[in-house]
């Protein structure tokens, strides 16, 4: 209604008052009228962006705070975001970074997470002063102010797009830092960290520096504290499987993850890609098998009757393929196979479903479990009375008809 009002414009030239408290009230006017796409495109289209970048460096702290504040909004805008760059925004946040006003440096580093948001202005925000505005975002990860080095995590994040953004982070020692917001007491620090590390870890030249034994430390501390939240429990998983695992899987035995991801793999509130993103890595590390023994001497009945109920929830096909492949990989280990046999039902509940299932890895997976089992008595004498060998001779019988098939198939191309 106000900018309907047409009272936008006389907002915007007071502005340039030379009263410091019109300025700020403008200002502060300005940032709540920019919380709506609309009016930043008005102020935008009214030449409000010029001032405000002028008021950015101005003496006075509350109309700092607050014509920051107001650019901070309109970043929101990627169309805004154009014109801020054209009239020199870039620079001038950049060096408010360093600003002594921790609200200040907060606001100019959200907003440059904003821009970075689009790989356009990589180019030009790290040509600025020959990387200056990595280094100086890479030291507000040490800010004591928690939202300020969870903001410059963000940040960062957005500019590591490409691979040369990615190894001058790594080669400008982030890793100590990120190690540090990891055993943060704060949750948001430990979000923003480990969603940078999670970028940085899809690239394989950065893979030798993240798997330093403090960083991993740090990760399976995290893991243990925030078995609940998803993000965090998603990246770290994610992180975890970024490794080359057959070449750490020492380093990563030697720390807390594994034993993080287990418990983890507990929580009934992660969300479902979090979870498949951890039953996803634990499938992974269960292929090593000195991995295996390490995960076999955390295994509980908890444990054992989540993984189970994982492998039968037919609804999450991914997640219940990853939880019955760590099922296999540890039934080698006597001391699961005594875990399993209190849930006997449930595990021919979902190998019947394995077995029925169209894709061949399914069907593989159930039979290569179902061997393994069989050599127990008690899971033998379970089978033959569910009649288990009567649905493998019909998969066997399929099997047969696809291979005659095939047969044809290929003599018909041949000739």
């Amino acid at each position: 209604m106000v900018v309907q009002m047409g009272l936008l414009e006389p907002i915007l030239d007071l502005l340039e008052s030379e009263d410091p408290t019109v300025q700020c009230n403008s200002c502060a006017c300005t940032m709540t009228l920019a919380v709506s796409e609309s009016n930043r495109l008005a102020i935008g289209t009214a030449g409000g962006v010029t001032p405000l970048l002028s008021l950015a460096n101005s003496y006075d702290p509350r109309v700092q705070q607050n014509a920051v504040g107001a650019i901070l909004n309109l970043t929101q805008s990627e169309r805004i975001q154009l014109v801020l760059c054209k009239e020199g925004a870039l620079p001038v946040l950049t060096l408010l970074l360093e600003s002594p006003d921790s609200e200040v440096q907060y606001y100019s580093c959200a907003a440059l997470s904003n821009i970075a948001a689009s790989a356009q202005h990589h180019e030009a925000m790290l040509r600025i002063g020959d990387r200056f505005l990595l280094r100086t975002l890479i030291s507000l990860l040490s800010s004591s102010v928690g939202k300020v080095s969870s903001q410059a995590c963000v940040c960062l994040r957005n500019l590591a797009a490409g691979a040369e953004a990615q190894a001058e982070l790594v080669a400008k020692d982030v890793l100590p830092r990120l190690c540090s917001l990891l055993v943060s007491s704060s949750e948001d620090v430990n979000r923003a960290a480990v969603a940078l590390l999670w970028v940085l870890s899809q690239y394989p030249h950065n893979q030798d520096a993240l798997v330093c034994t403090e960083l991993l430390q740090s990760l399976g501390m995290l893991l243990s504290l925030h078995t609940t939240d998803p993000v965090i429990a998603g990246h770290a998983a994610c992180i975890i499987r970024n490794l080359n695992l057959s070449k750490n899987s020492t380093r990563v035995i030697e720390s807390p993850c594994v034993e993080g991801l287990l418990h983890t793999m507990l929580s009934i509130d992660i969300h479902e890609d979090s979870l498949h993103y951890v039953t996803s890595c634990l499938a992974e590390l269960a292929k090593q098998e000195g991995v295996t023994i390490h995960m076999v001497k955390w295994m509980n009945e908890p444990l054992t009757k989540r993984l189970v109920r994982l492998a039968g929830k037919w609804e999450h096909t991914e997640t219940s393929f990853q939880a019955a492949s760590i099922i296999r990989h540890m039934i080698e280990h006597e001391k699961m196979m005594l875990l399993l046999k209190y849930h006997i039902t449930e595990i021919q509940a979902y190998l019947r479903n394995f077995l029925t299932h169209q894709e061949v890895r399914f069907q593989q997976l159930a039979i290569s479990t179902f061997c393994r089992l069989q050599t127990d008595p008690e899971f033998s004498l379970a089978f033959r009375k569910s009649q288990m060998a009567k649905l493998l001779e019909q998969v066997r019988q399929q099997t047969e008809e696809t291979q005659e098939l095939l047969r044809a198939a290929i003599c018909h191309a041949d000739s």
